[in-house]
């Protein structure tokens, strides 16, 4: 391990004034939902079921935007999505201290829609600005400052609601968006490396001199739709890479409520910053850490062990049994979601990298929506503790099925004894240990889809048959 990895990274032109502003401009964005949810229990006195509604309605447009403002930064450039947001943005918190509750949900759904990237924007920033060899280690960087975030932008909307009002909290919730967005637009930070071209297409293979087939497309043009009117980048890899980005955000935000849920029962809720704090430093622990280790692991593995960590943590009764509890899971966080965002990015066409993200980031939204509802419903049916048991086995289940799929999906690989050769982003993200490159030598067919295989599932790249 080296802290040398670091150091390289930030010496890259950009990266940190890039990793400054990205910080500042997530804060706002993780202080919408506790804002909100305080605004509709306080200021409106509708209770949590009406704020987790009204919290629900944001996160259903957020996920409706998130891949359409992906195509659209990669169609029309960054400045454009940022233009759209930025007034949507304002026009939503702006607007939302005016309605009633009855027009506020529909309302929030389908503004949200046009929320700011900013989760998107900076993986396709770093993506861009980040060589390929040290993009792990900006990433781990990356998931270290969302942690921060999330950390301190909960707790300013908190002391703005409590100590102010809930009206006044959402104006300058809007008001940091505006700048936000603002400062990203006059930055406008590259989400596309110079002179990237999309990953070469899978080619038939053909005799020397023979000419291309008719429809072959043209080299560095956009990925087009397949036959069936998919995009191209559409493949078992990415999908189980979305998947296990989803099982992550599960299990996090399932956490959360369980652990408020133990606390109150323990009638130690005034403990429950602390707990939070603790958890969020193991993750950053745990990240850093990452990003200094010289191998890749699998996401699959990563998330596995997160889910696994989970299940036992609703054994702690006390604050500081709890606190300690979650220590080893808090540890795999951050490398959980870094190896995750890695995995898509080395998977993304770079034509299409902002809509992937967006998609990305939709499997993360979705995932989290899950969480908490069934953290809350095994809660409410068996205790405290079963809110950490079901999560943490949902999330599980979700992993062991992706790598039953990459494992059947390889075995119909080598029955069917086709020829196989990487594409040049399947070498890449090979070596790198995202996925697997074939060795060297004139091995078999199936002795190569052989070494494919993942035992985790995660990462591995889907050969393409030629």
């Amino acid at each position: 391990m080296r802290l040398e990895h670091y150091r390289q990274v930030f010496a890259l032109p950009g990266f940190p004034t890039l990793t400054i502003v990205l910080f500042l401009a997530r804060i706002p964005v993780a202080a919408a939902g506790m804002t909100l949810t305080l605004y509709v229990v306080e200021d409106l006195d509708r209770g949590y079921a009406a704020a987790g509604a009204a919290v629900a309605a944001m996160t259903v447009g957020t996920t409706l935007g998130a891949p359409l403002l992906g195509r659209l930064i990669d169609r029309r450039g960054l400045r454009m999505a940022l233009l759209l947001t930025t007034v949507g943005e304002t026009v939503v918190w702006f607007t939302a201290p005016l309605l009633p509750f009855s027009v506020l949900l529909p309302f929030v759904a389908v503004a949200c829609v046009l929320r700011l990237p900013v989760f998107s924007i900076a993986r396709q920033a770093i993506t861009a600005v980040v060589p390929l060899h040290q993009r792990r280690q900006a990433f781990a960087l990356d998931s270290m400052g969302v942690e921060l975030s999330f950390m301190v932008g909960p707790a300013l909307g908190v002391v703005l609601v409590t100590h102010y009002s809930g009206r006044l909290a959402l104006v300058t919730l809007g008001l940091a968006m505006a700048v936000s967005g603002i400062t990203l637009f006059t930055m406008n930070p590259p989400v596309t490396r110079p002179g990237s071209t999309p990953p070469a297409k899978p080619m038939v293979l053909r005799e020397p001199g023979q000419s291309p087939a008719p429809g072959t497309p043209a080299p560095g043009a956009p990925p087009s739709p397949s036959a069936d009117g998919r995009p191209r980048w559409l493949g078992l890899a990415i999908l189980i890479q979305f998947a296990l980005a989803g099982a992550a955000l599960l299990s996090l935000s399932g956490t959360d409520v369980a652990l408020v849920a133990v606390l109150r029962a323990a009638d130690q809720v005034e403990w429950t910053g602390f707990v939070f704090v603790v958890w969020c430093a193991a993750s950053l622990v745990g990240g850093f850490v990452f990003g200094m280790v010289r191998r890749s692991v699998s996401p699959a593995l990563l998330i596995g062990g997160l889910a696994l960590l989970t299940v036992p943590v609703g054994l702690a009764t006390g604050w500081e049994a709890l606190a300690l509890a979650l220590i080893p899971a808090g540890m795999l966080c951050a490398p959980a979601l870094t190896a995750s965002t890695d995995a898509v990015t080395r998977l993304a066409p770079a034509s299409a990298l902002g809509e992937v993200l967006g998609w990305h980031g939709a499997a993360t939204t979705i995932g989290a929506s899950a969480g908490a509802p069934l953290a809350g419903m095994a809660i409410d049916y068996g205790g405290p503790s079963m809110g950490f048991a079901a999560v943490g086995c949902a999330s599980m289940l979700v992993v062991l099925l992706t790598v039953a799929v990459q494992r059947h999906a390889d075995r119909h690989r080598v029955s069917a004894g086709t020829a196989w050769r990487p594409t040049s982003l399947e070498h890449s993200a090979g070596r790198h240990g995202v996925g697997c490159a074939p060795p060297p030598g004139p091995e078999s067919a199936a002795g190569r889809a052989g070494d494919c295989r993942s035992a985790a599932g995660a990462g591995a790249l889907e050969p393409e048959l030629r």
